[in-house]
């Protein structure tokens, strides 16, 4: 599905800010940026680099005084995650050397605290990929979705006490349990179709049988249609604002709806294509 994404940001400088922006998305597994539009408000000078993680990241000065920011994007996304039941776990020794910062503990992620709990979750289930699908099952069914129960703050080791968050929340649980059974686990934020309420998502990877799966705890069952805007150890690497001063985030609104795909054009030579054929020994 082609999917119309982006946010608008409205600050208020108390005097010249730096800021780190991490805003835009890149064409990547599951997604291929089709169009993208940035408009910084005044306009300011914009370097762009890319950080340890893979993701862009703009270096901005905001001036002092009302500062906005624009961002939209038209995006080919998956309709579908994939998902493999069974998949086996992947040895330490076997990891590659970018994903093994992944196993280990992070500011929000203090796996080395959570291995009870991680192993109660998960007892009788094979080790890998299951073990993950019944963390992710565990987080839906007994923390709470609520907004304001937490803050900038809050850890994964609070999120497990207080069985209360939002989806970073979620995310940071799901991340710090899967890291307590030596399996990597990453944060993963960007926009999801048909969120709700609609807002900036959080969810997390698990690396399984010598690649990513997604999970989202927040979710009842897997779902595609997703924009991936960064990834990182936890929140602290994927924040899509980092100011260095000042300010004062006035309003927020993110939206993400179905672009209207235009149709082919037929022409004269095309020729139909029978399904009963295709992937069979007559396909021509």
């Amino acid at each position: 599905m082609q999917l119309n994404a982006g946010c608008e940001l409205s600050f208020e400088a108390q005097g010249p800010t730096p800021l780190i922006l991490m805003l835009r998305p890149r064409s990547g597994a599951g997604q291929w940026i089709i169009r993208e539009e940035y408009q910084i408000i005044p306009a300011v000078n914009v370097t762009e680099f890319t950080d340890m993680y893979g993701n862009l990241c703009q270096r901005v000065v905001a001036p002092e005084g009302p500062f906005s920011i624009h961002f939209s994007a038209t995006v080919q996304t998956s309709d579908l995650i994939d998902v493999s039941p069974g998949a086996p776990y992947t040895p330490v020794e076997d990891l590659p050397d970018d994903v093994l910062h992944y196993t280990l503990p992070s500011r929000y992620c203090q796996s080395d605290q959570l291995g009870d709990l991680a192993a109660e979750v998960t007892k009788d289930m094979e080790p890998g990929y299951d073990q993950v699908e019944a963390i992710r099952r565990w987080i839906h069914e007994n923390v709470t979705y609520q907004y304001g129960t937490s803050d900038a703050s809050t850890s994964a080791v609070d999120t497990a006490d207080k069985k209360v968050g939002v989806c970073r929340d979620f995310t940071h649980l799901g991340i710090s349990l899967c890291r307590a059974l030596n399996i990597p686990a990453r944060m993963v934020v960007g926009y999801l179709h048909q969120l709700d309420p609609m807002d900036l998502h959080a969810w997390f990877e698990a690396y399984v049988d010598g690649r990513w799966f997604t999970f989202d705890a927040t979710q009842e069952q897997p779902r595609g249609n997703r924009i991936t805007v960064a990834y990182g150890r936890d929140a602290a690497d994927v924040a899509f604002t980092t100011q260095f001063g000042p300010m004062s985030l006035n309003d927020m609104k993110v939206w993400v709806e179905a672009a209207e795909e235009p149709a082919p054009e037929k022409k004269e030579t095309d020729v139909p294509t029978l399904s009963s054929t295709v992937g069979s020994n007559d396909q021509v």
